[in-house]
Parts: structure tokens; C-alpha cells; sequence
């Protein structure tokens, strides 16, 4: 194996054409190996600008965000002030789905581990105040339970958002309140911002965008997302050292670098312990823990969490054996690939762990009767069309809607093929990723009544 020395080194020679390779305008990094970081970046922040990355420059982490929402949980957890068996609504009366029994039985458990069963992709613009928070919850109440509390892993943004408010009531203070004096004080943190007009004050990315298939990454419209879904990872930002503090932390049994002790002894390993499992699709973990994401290969258990948000994509993955974090944060372009090069050869280097093999479609796919999986499945924020034609070829066609458009969500129509058992495969990548589609269930008369691509999408009129 190497040393942080080594890999130090590689990075600053390999990201700059790796960047160049992949169409990524900039990325920073941040390495922990025991008790020393090393960090850098390459690139550039904005286009438009043409300001450089640096290692103190801020970028959004997106649903890495999580790991903090389920850390200001645990907290409470720790401090007795909340029993994660317990139904929400012992904590927030007012919560509120289209299902009233459901919405009954939902524990806060079963929101930081996705088992919620109400879909999740609600994106609500509440508007800027300290409100935002408690208006968005009210929109929920006529979100649909898609599966029964517990039936199985759908991953919840919404779930995010309500344990979000949870805090805030518990505590008596906004969301980014409790994050400062939770987690960002203790933590010593000093390049972190929970909002636009903190992360301005730095070094700030910006997001790019694809405005359609081969036209190249520009800066996008809007910096970032509502604040309203700030819990699950709308506006969260920081440089790569600051969000290995917070790892460090947990890789440290809830010590921060100074001795402070921001979680209870055996609390961070809890989180990280298996929750559920997922279905095989390859690249969102196989299994979850209290809000983290577990990949468990045959040299060890990788846990940590990704985050998307307007052109932005963050990257955190944990060994806790080998007191490894490494975190890469980017702004636009196929971050994937980039990904799999910078924080695989980090993880080889420094704990002989790899990452697991990508899934990819078969060179010679089966011929195979897709009418269990045809039809429409429909969420708030798209409906996803399976159709196969005379020839046997088997599509699937996006439409967004809603907040999706207004993000620049586009149609798009990809060919699907067998993969295995009761799942299909995109023929061509979507960022240097083809993510498998798995149909699960039955709808009384033979066909899927789930589409799972993480999250679980439902058949639409089932």
C-alpha cells in the first residue's frame, strides 16, 4: 500500500487531465488517513468567471447533507429527548401524508433509514424565511404511502425534510440554527456555509449543467435548490477539510479533533451499522445504515454518502478499520467516471479496498417479453414510460414535471435491455453510469408494480 505522502502527489498530477478527460470545470479534494488530512483542487469555480478551485473554495455537498440531518437526530437520541421507535408524530402531531394510518405508524427510524414507504421526491419551494421548514411539512399531506411502513428502501428526500423539522421543534431553533451550534461550532469548522449569502463570503462553485446531450457544460441558472429541502441537501456547502472534520468525527466515536464529544460513545457506529438492504442495483450501496450508505465488498465495508444538486455532485466514502475519509466535491461534467479513477485509487492505495464493479449492460443481451414491466410509473416529479416495439427492443421514455422542469428537466428516451432476473439496463451510460432498473412486485394481474431505481416509483392507476 502507499502512503498520504504518494497519493498527495498523484492527485496534484492526475486530477487537472482527469478533469479535462471528463468535462468537469473544477473539483477539491481532502484526504484523512488517521490523523492527518492532505487536500488540494483543479479547475475552475465558474466559467464565467474564470476564478480558480482552490482547497479552501466551497462547494455544495448536496445529500451528503443527510449524514448531518441524522446526526442532529441522534443527538437528540443520545440526550434522551427522542426514542427512534417511536412514531414521528409523537414529536410532530401535524405530520401529515395522504395515508392517515400510515402516516400514524412511520417511525423516526424508518425516516433516516428510507423505509418510510411515502414517495420522497417532493420539492416544494416554501419560500427564504426560517419558516420554510414548517410550510413545507404542510405540503405533505397528500403525498402517497407507496408501501406499507418498513415493507422495504425507497430513498426519501421528504423524510429528510420532516426530521429536519423535527429538530427544529425539539431544539426551539431554524434548521441552520441547530447545524451551527450542533455540529459546525463543535466541529471548529470555519469554511462552511448554510446558505447562499454565508457561501459567498468564500471561494463559492458554481454548478454546470448540460442544457442538452452534446452541448457541452455551462454555468446553470440558480445557484441552488429551495430552502425548504435544505435537511435533505439543497443548500449545505463547504470545502473539502471541513467535511472530513465532520467524518473524522465519526470515524473518532463521536470525538471532535479537540476532545469534544458530539455524539455519545457507540452512537457513530450504530449509524454506520446495516439498516436495510437495497435492491441490486449496483450504484447506490447495498445496504443503509441511519442515513449512511454502506457498499459491502469482499475487502470491507465502504460506507458514506453521495449529494447532487444543480450541477454540483459531492462524494464522501469512509473506512472506519483503516481511519480513511476521503471527500471530492465538482461542479458539472460526467463526475462519475471522475469519481471511480480519484477516490479508487485512494481507497487502493490506502486501504487495499477497491470499489465494486460498475454494472454494464450484457455484449449479448437476451431476447426477452418485457410485458411485465411495460407501462407507465408515475411520481410528482416524472412519469417513466416502458415500452417495447415490434422488434423486441424495450425503451423507456422520461417526462419530467413539475419542480423537475423547473430545473431544466428534459424528456429523454433510452433503450433498456436485459440485465437479470427481473431487471433491465440502459444501453448507453448517463454521466459514465448505467444504472439498473429493477421491477419488483405485482400489481393482481402479473405486471411490476414498482419500478426501483433507489427510490421505488409505482405503477401508475395500481
Amino acid at each position: 500500500m502507499g502512503n498520504l505522502d504518494d497519493v498527495h502527489a498523484w492527485l496534484d498530477e492526475r486530477l487537472p487531465p482527469l478533469l479535462e478527460k471528463y468535462d468537469v470545470p473544477g473539483a477539491a479534494w481532502a484526504v484523512l488517513h488517521h490523523d492527518r488530512v492532505a487536500d488540494g483542487a483543479a479547475g475552475l469555480l465558474s466559467k464565467t468567471t474564470g476564478v480558480e478551485a482552490t482547497a479552501d473554495s466551497v462547494f455544495q455537498i448536496g445529500s451528503v447533507t443527510k449524514l448531518w440531518t441524522s446526526t442532529l437526530v441522534l443527538q437528540l437520541a443520545d440526550e434522551g429527548t427522542v426514542d427512534l421507535e417511536q412514531p414521528v408524530r409523537t414529536y410532530l402531531p401535524e405530520f401529515r401524508i395522504g395515508d392517515e394510518a400510515a402516516a400514524a405508524r412511520i417511525t423516526v427510524r424508518q425516516l433516516l433509514d428510507h423505509t418510510a414507504g411515502f414517495e420522497g421526491d417532493i420539492f416544494t419551494d416554501t419560500g427564504v424565511g426560517d419558516d420554510c421548514l414548517e410550510k413545507y411539512i404542510a405540503t405533505l399531506h397528500d403525498v402517497p404511502q407507496l408501501f406499507p411502513p418498513g415493507e422495504q428502501f425507497s430513498y426519501n428526500n421528504a423524510g429528510y425534510c420532516v426530521l429536519g423539522r423535527l429538530v427544529e421543534v425539539l431544539r426551539g431553533k431554524p434548521y441552520d440554527v441547530c447545524l451551527r451550534e450542533h455540529l459546525i461550532a463543535p466541529l471548529g469548522l470555519t469554511h462552511t456555509a448554510t446558505g447562499a449569502a454565508e457561501a459567498i463570503l468564500f471561494r463559492a462553485a458554481v454548478g454546470h449543467i448540460e442544457p442538452e446531450p452534446g452541448a457541452g457544460y455551462v454555468p446553470a441558472p440558480m445557484w441552488a435548490m429551495a430552502r425548504s429541502n435544505a435537511p435533505a441537501g439543497s443548500m449545505l456547502s463547504m470545502r473539502p477539510r471541513d467535511l472530513l472534520a465532520f467524518a473524522r468525527m465519526h470515524l473518532d466515536d463521536g470525538r471532535a479533533a479537540d476532545g469534544t464529544q458530539v455524539l455519545a460513545p457507540g452512537t457513530a457506529a450504530r449509524m454506520h451499522d446495516r439498516q436495510v438492504v437495497l435492491p441490486e442495483l449496483g450504484l447506490m450501496g447495498s445496504s443503509w445504515g441511519l442515513g449512511f450508505e454502506r457498499f459491502d465488498t469482499p475487502a470491507g465495508t465502504i460506507i458514506g454518502h453521495d449529494g447532487n444538486t444543480i450541477g454540483q455532485a459531492a462524494f464522501l466514502r469512509m473506512i472506519p478499520e483503516a481511519g480513511l475519509a476521503v471527500a471530492l466535491l465538482t461542479n458539472g461534467g460526467d463526475v462519475f467516471p471522475l469519481y471511480r479513477d480519484v477516490v479508487g485509487h485512494v481507497l487502493a492505495e490506502l486501504a487495499d479496498v477497491g470499489l465494486s464493479a460498475l454494472p454494464a449492460p450484457p455484449a449479448q443481451p437476451s431476447q426477452i417479453d418485457a410485458q411485465r414491466y411495460v407501462g407507465t410509473y408515475s411520481a410528482q416529479v416524472f412519469d417513466l414510460t416502458v415500452s417495447q416495439d415490434d422488434d423486441g427492443r424495450i425503451w423507456i421514455e422520461q417526462v419530467p414535471k413539475g419542480a423537475l422542469i423547473e430545473m431544466g428537466g428534459q424528456v429523454e428516451r433510452t433503450e433498456l435491455v436485459h440485465y437479470r432476473d427481473d431487471m433491465l439496463i440502459p444501453v448507453e451510460a448517463d454521466r459514465g453510469m448505467h444504472m439498473p432498473h429493477a421491477f419488483l412486485g405485482d400489481d393482481g394481474t402479473g405486471r411490476a408494480l414498482y419500478l426501483h431505481l433507489g427510490r421505488a416509483v409505482r405503477r401508475a392507476g395500481a
